[in-house]
């Protein structure tokens, strides 16, 4: 089965990292026929040293630069017009694939033409990848998605196959700042998709404290406010799942951060 890799990168990425992401996707036991590499506007000069470095080393990277940072979700809609496959894997310029990733994932889509989109679980890590903290599990079958996608995010995005027809025929990603995969899932739940979750570890998922301060703060409890509202105005959920959502929501974003992390890690993760 052909496929692309589809990775967005801007300016504040580590080039290590970016290095790590990258050898990931060509240290596995099936290969990508491509990896569309979006430059989310201007970056570091060392993020362009080493993406020269890896497509000296890789011929099948192709780069799609934006003058100006444009945010995740834009950023991946136009990398999406750049892919020459149907199936499409995302992946973060942080994080690192297990081995067997792809192989996984596109057997199964092959044995499968119902699924539209196919994650599965990652291991979240600090520093070494080998220090792993926590597991993000999800909901393997269809219906159950569906039903965990009511109150929380039911597919891992860095970890994601998807069929791009599907993806391209919902409008792609919206530009909600945080959010844009989970209103993704929601839209093409919406619009008929099936999905489904690998029940098994595909992806190291790198973690930071950056990352629960950025899961934090007004700003971010307003954008899950409207994305709340917005999924009931579509019919996703009840008004009473709305409030609740809502509530929950607006102490873990208000909470201090270390506390924060702890709920993610110790709480969410079980």
């Amino acid at each position: 089965m052909n496929f692309s890799v589809l990775i967005s990168v801007y300016y504040k990425e580590k080039p290590e990292y970016l290095k790590d992401a990258i050898n990931s996707i060509f240290n596995q036991t099936l290969l990508p026929n491509e990896v569309i590499l979006v430059e989310d506007g201007k970056l570091t000069d060392e993020l362009y040293d080493v993406i020269k470095k890896l497509q000296e080393k890789y011929n099948d990277i192709k780069t799609v630069c934006l003058k100006e940072n444009k945010g995740l979700g834009p950023a991946l809609n136009e990398g999406l017009k750049y892919c020459s496959y149907d199936i499409v894997a995302r992946m973060d310029s942080d994080d690192i694939c297990m081995p067997d990733r792809f192989r996984i994932q596109t057997d199964f889509l092959e044995k499968h033409p119902n699924i539209d989109i196919v994650s599965g679980w990652i291991d979240e890590f600090y520093g070494n990848k080998k220090n792993i903290i926590s597991t993000r599990k999800t909901p393997e079958a269809h219906n159950d998605i569906v039903k965990f996608g009511k109150s929380r995010n039911p597919i891992n995005h860095p970890a994601t196959m998807f069929r791009k027809s599907i993806i391209c025929n919902i409008g792609g990603y919206s530009a909600i700042p945080f959010l844009e995969d989970y209103d993704l899932w929601v839209r093409a739940i919406l619009n008929g998709a099936h999905l489904y979750n690998i029940q098994q570890s595909l992806l190291w998922f790198r973690l930071s404290d950056n990352a629960f301060l950025r899961r934090g703060g007004i700003e971010y409890a307003k954008n899950e406010i409207r994305f709340q509202l917005n999924l009931h105005k579509i019919g996703y959920i009840s008004m009473i799942n709305m409030y609740c959502n809502i509530l929950i929501r607006l102490i873990i974003r208000l909470l201090p951060n270390m506390i924060r992390k702890r709920i993610y890690v110790f709480k969410l993760r079980k």
